[in-house]
């Protein structure tokens, strides 16, 4: 076989496309190929040749660099591949069918069914049986001790006062830096409710005042920074616990005071019941989302509706010489006043930027989160109840 290759430059004597025959001075001719496999075949490209010190770097000579695939059949490496069936050169057969290398879904196909989320269910917010439980036990402990000795269920308005001013004054010294003086407070707080049990209205007054003189002495001494708005908190508390707390126990000292107290508790419970199982249900509408978005208008509806007719009841049938149109009044004002207890606390935990103001009650949170409807709604009770039928 002679020198030449596939792909070789042509050399003198190179058969053109013309049939003049051969050129002169021509060499050889090259080897003669079969028609049957010529059909089959095709060029060879040109291959520049590589440099001897190669890499993949141009040196500073010109030296050309590779770029693309080295046949023509190739893909670049950067070009998506291309789904191609396979045919055999040597057979005139169907080809295989293509398996595509990157399989897409095709966009008529039927995607599967994605499973649908299920429905939110309205959420009461609390562990609610922890705080039925808990509502439970306090009640009958509420229930014993009015009704076996009245001087028992005084020591448990006491406590329940301190406790509260402990949640108050805690929670405005972590989130607002206010040091309101605790002891006086607890201290002048028992007096209160003991002074208004013994004495009525003006031992309550009293009480009230010498604790607010406890607070201003107590508070100097420390520093005087911050001493006016320390007292000033101190003073608040006094009167939002304690003093609002003396109207119950002024309302136990009457003849009939253990029926007065109840009355005054079932119909504040019976307001929350009201408006948190309509407003639950049927709330849309709110009614201060500022201060507390989860009160709504039909709740506010719900309680006073509820509130009034257990007012009639209860002061028809537990209070001595009250008649029912007095209840449904009662029952009227107990639920705004209950409504406005619990929004003017939701407003100081706002500003405290806190939920609760405790969590010694659970699923209730703290003493004083069940204090918020009690206290303002005491002296509206007590006040009213003395209209209708007199102090007993």
């Amino acid at each position: 076989m002679n020198d030449s290759s596939w792909g070789a430059p042509p050399q003198a004597g190179y058969w053109g496309p013309s049939d003049q025959g051969p050129v002169q001075g021509a060499g050889p001719a090259g080897p003669a190929y079969d028609a049957h496999y010529a059909q089959q075949t095709r060029p060879m490209p040109i291959v520049p040749d590589v440099p001897e010190h190669g890499g993949d770097q141009d040196d500073d000579r010109g030296t050309a660099r590779l770029s693309g695939p080295l046949f023509r059949d190739e893909p670049f490496h950067d070009q998506p591949v291309r789904d191609e069936p396979y045919r055999d050169p040597s057979t005139s057969a169907q080809p295989y069918a293509a398996v595509p290398r990157n399989p897409e879904p095709m966009p008529d196909a039927p995607q599967p069914a994605q499973p649908q989320p299920s429905p939110q269910k309205k959420s009461a917010g609390r562990d609610l049986g922890a705080a039925i439980g808990v509502g439970g036990g306090l009640g009958v402990v509420i229930i014993a001790s009015l009704f076996v000795v009245k001087a028992v269920f005084v020591g448990v308005i006491a406590v329940a006062v301190v406790v509260g001013l402990w949640e108050l004054t805690s929670r405005l010294q972590e989130r607002k830096g206010i040091k309101a003086p605790l002891v006086p407070l607890a201290i002048g707080g028992a007096a209160m409710v003991v002074a208004g049990y013994a004495r009525g209205a003006e031992g309550a007054w009293v009480a009230m005042a010498l604790t607010a003189l406890a607070v201003l002495v107590w508070r100097m001494t420390e520093p005087p920074e911050g001493y006016l708005r320390d007292v000033t908190a101190g003073l608040f508390a006094a009167f939002y616990v304690p003093f609002l707390a003396t109207f119950v126990a002024m309302m136990l000292a009457a003849d009939d005071g253990a029926w007065r107290v109840l009355v005054f508790l079932i119909l504040t419970v019976v307001s929350d019941t009201g408006a948190y199982a309509v407003g639950w249900r049927f709330g849309k509408k709110k009614l201060a989302p500022r201060i507390s978005p989860g009160k709504t208008r039909e709740g506010l509806l719900g309680a006073v509706a509820f509130a009034m007719v257990a007012g009639a009841l209860c002061v028809q049938f537990l209070i001595d010489d009250g008649t029912w149109w007095q209840g449904l009044l009662l029952g009227l004002v107990v639920a705004i006043s209950a409504t406005l207890g619990d929004l003017g606390e939701s407003m100081i935990k706002r500003d405290l930027g806190i939920k609760d103001m405790g969590t010694l009650l659970p699923g209730h949170g703290g003493i004083m989160d069940r204090l918020d409807s009690l206290l303002p709604t005491a002296p509206v009770v007590w006040l009213l109840l003395v209209i209708f039928v007199g102090s007993g």
